[in-house]
């Protein structure tokens, strides 16, 4: 296709386009003639996963350029180019700021262990969800921690539903699209879902009819 075509075919304009080539985002199309060149079904994935990177994402162009260089890196496994998409999209965040309680990384650790997981000493969500635990303690609430399991558990079905649908996903770019997709939007409708769950358990627990209160979601 010519570049008119891929640019109707993305939504992307043809200077846009001509920009992510000279700036290495997007490889060059197949030269016809010393004005024309011709672009394939690669160049219209490459092209969905900048707009998903820059979009959903969220990243800047220097960081997209870092991470398609690791997708043009062949040799390296889908895993771990998976693992530096994620984290590079996450962000990982916390309530509260500073350094994590001893007590607050030690239940993290035990966490990882109780559930088999393997989590490398400092990571950036283990850090994260230790900080969070160290808000509750501050805030009085270290028995939240007890939760701990029930929200790992939850997770874990989450997470094997997200490597469920981008599995379904053929090229690199495409898979690399789903991941962006699936935790941006995923950690959103994770969000909403839990938030229509909480209105329904609480009008079975505290609605009219256990008791008289009203449900705080008004159900």
């Amino acid at each position: 296709m010519r570049i008119g075509e891929l640019s109707r075919r993305t939504g992307v304009p043809v200077p846009t386009i001509k920009y992510y080539v000279r700036e290495g985002l997007l490889p060059a199309g197949e030269l016809t003639s010393p004005n024309q060149a011709k672009y394939g079904g690669e160049h219209e994935r490459r092209l969905r996963l900048i707009r998903a990177l820059l979009g959903a994402g969220k990243l800047s162009l220097a960081r997209i350029g870092e991470i398609l260089a690791a997708v043009d890196d062949t040799t390296q496994p889908t895993h771990k180019l998976l693992g530096a998409v994620a984290g590079a999209v996450a962000s990982p965040s916390a309530v509260g700021a500073g350094e994590p309680s001893d007590a607050a990384r030690r239940q993290v650790a035990e966490l990882s262990e109780r559930r088999g997981w393997f989590v490398p000493q400092g990571h950036p969500d283990s850090e994260a969800l230790a900080r969070t635990l160290s808000e509750a303690e501050r805030l009085g609430h270290e028995e939240f921690a007890v939760a701990l399991d029930a929200y790992a558990e939850a997770a874990e079905k989450v997470a094997r539903a997200d490597l469920e649908y981008v599995g379904g996903r053929g090229a690199r770019d495409d898979v690399l699209e789903s991941v962006v997709i699936g935790m941006v939007l995923g950690d959103a409708m994770f969000a909403s879902l839990r938030r229509i769950a909480q209105a329904e358990a609480s009008a079975r627990i505290y609605g009219a009819g256990a008791g008289g209160a009203p449900s705080p979601s008004g159900v």
